[in-house]
């Protein structure tokens, strides 16, 4: 099978948004390649406060789907300033392949990359 039931993710820092082109962001990609659906439980961890935890969301089987980490409404209402040190972790009922991506626009050249996170 592929995939794994828990990931993590250390380094968020959500960009702050310029009002150009593009919109900076930061998302989680979750791919479920199982038949079954996945149930999730996201943890949000920061520098200077409590986590915020268990937060509920799912990929329905064999789908993707990716959580704008600046839109609370993805997150469970979590709100994730900007400019803020985080981390995630994340648990899933079924193995599933995760993947982080920044796309920072407070440059000229912008910068865009995708990371994938520690599972075990």
């Amino acid at each position: 099978m592929s995939g794994a039931r828990t990931w993590f993710f250390p380094d968020g820092y959500l960009p702050e948004k310029t009002g150009g082109k593009f919109e900076a962001h930061e998302s989680l990609m979750i791919l479920n390649v199982t038949e079954s659906d996945a149930d999730i439980l996201l943890s949000v961890y920061f520098e200077d406060r409590r986590p915020v935890r268990d937060i509920s969301l799912s990929v329905p089987a064999e789908r993707i789907r990716s959580f704008r980490l600046d839109r609370s409404g993805e997150i469970g209402g979590c709100v994730i300033p900007p400019l803020t040190q985080y981390a995630l972790r994340v648990l899933s009922s079924v193995p599933v392949i995760c993947q982080f991506g920044r796309l920072d626009t407070s440059q000229a050249n912008l910068s865009y990359y995708g990371s994938d996170g520690f599972s075990e």
